[in-house]
């Protein structure tokens, strides 16, 4: 293998000029998507004493995002396999910074809502194209794994930038700035893209089939909203019939991606154990942590009575966890296998998750802090390892497609997970037993208890706030429990799935198939 990789031609093996550079604009737009998810966790309460929006609202507002992308991410993957990924990055990535606006200036939940969902509308277009121009720019196995732990390790220090700034921002601005710092990031990365990323496009592409582009986002959207609607009120009928009609679409979308000469989404890929593996361990680990993540800024805030800059400071160490483990993530899979990093680091995810439990409204941070670096270690040496898997399993010109299949994994289980651990947090919340003269807002959120505390006397209102904490730390524990438990089966699976896999083994088919004319690039 690697005297291949020696004597290879420089087209082949990747080293092209400016590479480096290249790979330092595209996780720009990274950075630009993982501050907006982190910032909108810690502006919540802010959002819930301005716009008052129901707890279902609040749910909405912190899931539509993920429900869109999840349903557009392979049409927008296999378009910018079309049309050009450097393209559709810098087009996707204007767009975001405007509908930004919109998200700062929002004024009632509804709007909110919209903003969030047009905001998953340019999303989609971002990250399947920054990774499969890094497939491109990268071929040398090695350097990929590299650029790839690159790419995830400008995510999670994202998720560090974002509380920090974003807590900042809400202790002298309002709610809305958190979103507008957006518009810089947008700014440099669309001056800079233009003149330093290199356009790549399938060369024999094929028609983009809107009708499997309408079945998908159907089809994703009717599931998952038919599971958050069962979770949060049961299985009402109008919800169970969206949930059907959903099932069907993304049913009819799979049979019409076997009969099109050129599919959408080439399910052909499935059948790789390795990729298979890798993109159900994404999902899962994802829906695991999720819903955890939406409310833990809720709780350092509104429990343990953090300013949001001390909030953002408090989350810091899974951000430096998962960079440090990102950046060695290809190295450990090559000395040890791919199987025992992911599953390794899934496991210290839900060991780390189990110790959440344990949590009170009083308990101390080293407890909070050492579970967060865990969590960040498990999850950048896991989600690195499998995001190099699944490009590597790939011929170059299925890179935007392939990449799409692994984002829309990640968003998908962070739409299931707060939609079904939020949904256990909420539900056990609402339960709580007030004082005599507690409104009806305190049941809705934790937010909306404080605000409702803030005109009642004294008394009542410490009583309220303490019954009401109390209910939404039991929630966190049991929504830890469950991310546990999934995560720990996760790793179990894991293990099984990517038995005798090996970055190599991937590098290895994936160099073979481009050999063919197919293979070649424009």
């Amino acid at each position: 293998m690697s005297g291949t990789l020696r004597s290879a031609p420089a087209a082949e093996t990747g080293r092209r000029p400016g590479r480096w550079l290249a790979l330092a604009v595209l996780v720009l737009a990274v950075l630009l998507v993982a501050v907006d998810a982190t910032v909108l966790g810690l502006a919540t309460p802010f959002i819930s004493e301005d716009l008052r929006p129901s707890g279902n609202q609040l749910l909405w507002i912190g899931d539509v995002y993920s429900f869109v992308i999840a349903g557009l991410l392979v049409s927008m993957g296999s378009l910018g396999d079309r049309i050009g990924r450097k393209r559709i990055l810098l087009v996707g990535a204007t767009t975001f910074g405007a509908i930004s606006v919109l998200n700062a200036y929002a004024t009632t939940p509804e709007l909110m809502i919209l903003a969030r969902a047009l905001l998953g509308v340019a999303g989609a277009t971002l990250m399947p194209a920054t990774l499969a121009l890094i497939r491109n720019l990268f071929n040398d196995p090695r350097e990929r794994s590299l650029a790839v732990g690159i790419w995830g390790a400008t995510a999670s220090a994202g998720t560090a930038v974002g509380p920090i700034v974003g807590g900042f921002l809400l202790e002298h601005f309002w709610w809305g700035s958190v979103f507008l710092i957006n518009l810089p990031v947008m700014a440099v990365l669309v001056l800079v893209g233009a003149r330093t990323l290199p356009e790549s496009r399938n060369p024999h592409p094929g028609p983009w089939d809107l009708v499997s582009v309408v079945l998908s986002l159907v089809g994703m959207i009717g599931v998952v909203y038919a599971i958050k609607e069962a979770a949060s009120h049961g299985f009402a009928p109008a919800a169970l019939g969206i949930g059907v009609l959903g099932a069907a679409a993304l049913y009819g979308f799979v049979r019409r991606q076997f009969t099109l000469p050129v599919p959408l989404l080439d399910m052909r890929l499935f059948r790789r154990r390795g990729f298979s593996g890798a993109v159900l361990a994404d999902l899962l680990t994802v829906l695991g942590m999720s819903g955890l993540v939406f409310f833990l800024s809720q709780y350092l805030q509104l429990v343990q009575g953090m300013r949001p800059f001390e909030a953002g400071l408090a989350e810091l160490p899974a951000a430096v966890g998962a960079v440090a483990a990102g950046l060695l993530a290809g190295r450990a899979a090559r000395r040890f296998s791919v199987r025992a990093v992911v599953s390794g680091g899934l496991a210290a995810v839900g060991l780390a998750l189990a110790a959440l439990t344990m949590l009170s409204r009083t308990t101390g941070y080293p407890l909070l802090g050492a579970a967060l670096l865990v969590v960040g270690v498990g999850a950048g040496f896991s989600f690195t390892v499998t995001a190099d898997v699944i490009l590597s399993s790939v011929p170059k010109e299925r890179a935007g497609s392939a990449s799409a299949v692994s984002e829309t994994a990640y968003e998908l289980g962070a739409a299931l997970g707060i939609a079904l651990l939020g949904s256990i947090v909420t539900g056990a919340y609402r339960g709580f037993t007030g004082p005599a003269g507690t409104p009806a807002a305190a049941h809705e959120s934790l937010g909306g208890a404080v605000e409702s505390a803030a005109t009642l006397p004294a008394p009542t209102a410490d009583a309220l706030l303490n019954a009401a904490r109390d209910s939404f730390v039991h929630g966190l524990h049991l929504a830890s429990a469950a991310g546990a438990a999934v995560l720990l089966t996760t790793a179990t699976t894991a293990w099984y799935l990517l038995k005798h896999q090996t970055l190599e083994d991937f590098s290895s088919s994936e160099s073979s198939t481009q050999q063919t004319p197919s293979g070649q690039q424009t």
